[in-house]
């Protein structure tokens, strides 16, 4: 339930706004250091969902390398880690990762994790996630979702002398014609992490090393997703269903379990369905004309357990 706004007086909001004027001052002076910076190097802007402007840099990591960071844009707080760039990869490799980031962002398919003291300190290593030469055998499939879009791994211009390495989705009869899509897009629009991850991890163990394709934009998505704490809802929403009709548990009875209570006229309690089948994939949200197949891995753990009974991983897809 969102908490009431506090009341604040005249003379308060003088006060706070000679310290915003300040700060904002300070923030401004920060920011002008900070983008002369030989260290670091102001990549892009974009506003979020909720409308807060935010800001895409790139600054010095350890060894060499680069981290293209995405951060609050007034205060520089919130950071998350977009990609880890090696030193040995080109240098226009950072300003391509944001371009492509910023197209997801644009959806709101930004999700990334939060910068650590740890990222500042580490060398990306050359197989972050453990790539399997045994992937190496993964059948090249192209895979299709429900509308008839078909997924496969193409090589496409890019900004570099090179070509680089991405997704592409080919149209269905209704709707004819390719466009690269991100991983995390790919798996959004078939529900499911395989074979997209393992076709991508098969990909890099392929095309990493030879220096004749890039392949920085789609290692970097594929570590978006695989640390994102944004994940697919489709089992939950599964295991959801099947149990409202075999225990003759309602949603609403769900949604109570977990917090959500509304009240009507006469202050009759109820479970806020709609949160609910928000939630797991039934609903879209608002100003939304489809349901997301996405949730945070915290309300999915709420649900599960709370709202369920079970535990997050009988209710989480791998």
């Amino acid at each position: 339930m969102t908490p009431s706004s506090p009341v604040i007086s005249p003379a308060h909001l003088r006060g706070s706004s000679r310290e915003s004027d300040v700060s904002r001052r300070r923030r401004r002076a920060r920011s002008r250091r900070e983008q002369s910076s030989p260290e670091q190097l102001l990549l892009g802007r974009y506003v979020d969902r909720e409308g807060h402007g935010r800001e895409v840099i790139a600054r010095a990591g350890a060894a060499g390398s680069t981290l293209v960071v995405d951060r609050d844009g007034a205060t520089g707080e919130d950071p998350r880690l977009v990609a880890h760039i090696g030193a040995d990869e080109a240098s226009g490799n950072a300003a391509l990762v944001c371009s492509r980031y910023l197209q997801d962002a644009a959806r709101g398919d930004g999700g990334c994790r939060a910068l650590t003291a740890e990222d500042r300190t580490l060398v990306p290593f050359d197989d972050p996630h453990g790539l399997d030469v045994a992937l190496l055998d993964t059948p090249a499939a192209q895979p299709v979702d429900r509308r008839g879009f078909a997924y496969s791994l193409e090589l496409v211009p890019s900004a570099m002398s090179i070509p680089e390495l991405r997704w592409c989705r080919r149209g269905s009869r209704q709707a004819p014609g390719c466009e690269p899509v991100s991983v995390r897009e790919a798996i959004a629009s078939l529900e499911s992490y395989e074979p997209v991850r393992a076709l991508t991890l098969r990909s890099l163990l392929l095309h990493g090393h030879g220096g004749a394709v890039s392949t920085t934009v789609l290692r970097a998505e594929l570590a978006r997703v695989h640390e994102s704490p944004i994940v697919l809802n489709r089992r939950l929403r599964q295991v959801v269903l099947a149990t409202v009709e075999r225990q003759q548990l309602s949603m609403s009875e769900i949604a109570l379990r977990c917090g959500r209570v509304k009240r009507d006229r006469k202050g009759n309690e109820s479970g806020e369905t709609s949160w609910l089948a928000r939630r797991v994939g039934l609903l879209p949200e608002g100003g939304r004309d489809t349901p997301t197949p996405w949730i945070h891995s915290d309300v999915l753990a709420l649900i599960a357990r709370h709202g369920l009974g079970v535990s997050p991983r009988e209710v989480e897809l791998c």
